[in-house]
């Protein structure tokens, strides 16, 4: 699997859980996200990553003279960074339940032979999941009709599997409860 495009979509959330543990400038924060496992990451895309989070407000900057060249500029995250990565490891903790759940119901039914092509063996595959029930809303939209309503549900892991720090961080950053 390509993950240039995974990348994309997480490289946010990724510089500012770099930068949450020690501040860095923008070649120690590629390295660092390289020798995370992120070996894919351009450059290019995590400098203009920390410019887009700077102007977004959820990074800061200072400068620190260096020994062996040009002045360095350092990133380090703000109380809206904090926030804002709090939020994101939410969303994360409830797309990779979906996901994986879509995904290890994909692989027993493989191991079971595959359904014929053109069936849907399990149409609720995001519906019981709570990225696909938060799709729908609170209700579902005239005429729709819930997907658990029409088929087995997923397996879902345990709760105890979700991070603890994540249930925590959406009381304490929102004070209340509200679909992943």
């Amino acid at each position: 699997m390509d993950t240039t495009q995974l990348l994309k979509g997480v490289l946010d959330a990724a510089v500012l859980a770099v930068v949450s543990h020690e501040d860095g400038y923008g070649y120690d924060v590629v390295r660092r996200l390289r020798s995370a496992g992120l070996d894919n990451v351009g450059d290019a895309s995590v400098y203009g990553t920390l410019r887009r989070l700077y102007t977004a407000g959820s990074l800061s900057t200072y400068v620190v003279a260096s020994d062996g060249g040009p002045n360095r500029k350092y990133y380090s995250i703000t109380s809206q960074g904090h926030h804002a990565l709090a939020e994101q490891r939410i969303t994360w903790a409830a797309f990779t339940q979906s996901l994986s759940a879509l995904l290890n119901n994909a692989a027993s039914q493989d191991a079971a032979g595959a359904p014929p092509s053109g069936a849907v063996s399990n149409g609720a595959a995001l519906g019981n999941t709570a990225l696909g029930n938060a799709a729908l809303g609170d209700g579902t939209p005239h005429g729709a009709q819930r997907l658990d309503e029409y088929a087995d549900p997923v397996p879902q892991p345990p709760a105890s599997t979700i991070p603890a720090a994540s249930e925590a961080a959406r009381h304490s950053l929102t004070g209340a409860d509200h679909d992943a």
